[in-house]
C-alpha cells in the first residue's frame, strides 16, 4: 500500500477562542443560543462567520442576504489577506478597548469592527474593477453603521475604531497598520480638487474623538491627534498635536500611543 503523507489540520487560535467563548456565552445566556450558534458555531471558519454576519447586517430590499453572503465568501476565498486583517483587528480591539473582554464581542456586537470588515470587502470589489457594487457596499455600511469610508481608500490591519459613529474616510486617504481612532473622526479633503487630496495616516497613530484631518498631509507614525482638533498641516512622527488649527504641543508620550490609548496631554498645553 502506497504511503500517503498525513494532512495536518490548520490551527487558527483566534477562531478557536471565538468558538470556545461562543459555547460559554450560550451556557451563560441560553436566550442568545440561536443567534450565537447561527453566527459562530454553525460555521467552520472565521471567514465564513464574517460573511454570514456581514450579509445579515447589510441586507435590504435592494440586495438579499444570500447574494451579499456569496459576494463576501468570494472575497475571502480570493483574498486570504482579508481574513488575516480581520484577525488582527479582533486582537487590536481586545487589547485596546477596555469594554472588550472576549474575542467574540467584536464579531457579534461591535459596529466599528463590523464596519471595517464590510469596508474591506467593498475595497476588494473596488480593486477588482466592480466599482458600482463597491459603492453599494459603501452606501449600506454608511447607512447601517454610520461609518463612511470610500472603497478606494486604503486601510491597514490591526485597526481599532471605538464606537465608530460618524467616521468619514475620503477616497485617497491611506491609513496604516495599528491605528486607533474614536468616533466622529474625519479624514477629508479641503476643496473640490479631483486628485490625491486626503490624509495619509502612518502606522501606530491615535486619533481622538471628533478630530478632523484635512488635505493631502501626512500624520507621522506613532503620533497623537487630540480630540476635537483640526489638523491642516503635516504632523512629524511621535508628536502630539492639539487645537484648532492643531499645533504641536509635545511628544507622543509613549512609543505606541495607538495601543496604550492614552489621550491625556499631561501638562503639555
Amino acid at each position: 500500500m502506497a504511503y500517503s503523507k498525513p494532512t495536518l489540520a490548520k490551527i487558527d487560535p483566534v477562531w478557536e477562542r471565538i468558538s470556545s467563548e461562543a459555547r460559554d456565552a450560550i451556557s451563560a445566556e441560553p436566550l442568545l443560543g440561536g443567534m450565537i450558534h447561527g453566527t459562530v458555531l454553525h460555521h467552520r471558519s472565521l471567514e465564513h462567520a464574517l460573511a454570514f454576519r456581514m450579509s445579515q447586517k447589510l441586507a435590504s430590499a435592494e440586495m438579499s442576504e444570500q447574494i451579499l453572503r456569496e459576494i463576501a465568501d468570494e472575497a475571502y476565498v480570493s483574498e486570504p489577506a482579508l481574513g488575516d486583517a480581520a484577525r488582527a483587528d479582533i486582537v487590536a480591539v481586545f487589547e485596546r478597548d477596555p469594554a472588550c473582554h472576549r474575542f467574540l464581542q467584536p464579531l457579534l456586537y461591535f459596529k466599528g469592527f463590523q464596519a471595517i470588515q464590510s469596508y474591506r470587502v467593498g475595497h476588494w470589489l473596488w480593486e477588482q474593477g466592480r466599482k458600482d457594487l463597491a459603492y453599494f457596499f459603501q452606501m449600506r455600511v454608511s447607512e447601517v453603521f454610520g461609518f463612511d469610508a470610500h472603497p478606494a481608500a486604503k486601510i491597514g490591519r490591526g485597526i481599532m475604531i471605538d464606537h465608530a459613529h460618524s467616521i468619514v474616510i475620503g477616497e485617497t486617504a491611506v491609513v496604516g497598520d495599528n491605528v486607533s481612532m474614536l468616533h466622529s473622526v474625519t479624514l477629508g479633503g479641503t476643496g473640490k480638487e479631483d486628485d490625491d487630496r486626503h490624509p495619509k495616516i502612518e502606522n501606530g497613530v491615535l486619533i481622538g474623538a471628533g478630530a478632523k484631518v484635512l488635505g493631502n498631509i501626512t500624520v507621522g507614525h506613532c503620533s497623537r491627534v487630540a480630540a476635537g482638533s483640526v489638523v491642516l498641516e503635516a504632523v512629524p512622527p511621535m508628536k502630539t498635536v492639539a487645537g484648532v488649527p492643531a499645533k504641536i504641543v509635545g511628544e507622543a508620550g509613549c512609543s505606541q500611543p495607538s495601543i496604550t490609548m492614552d489621550q491625556l496631554l499631561k501638562g503639555q498645553l
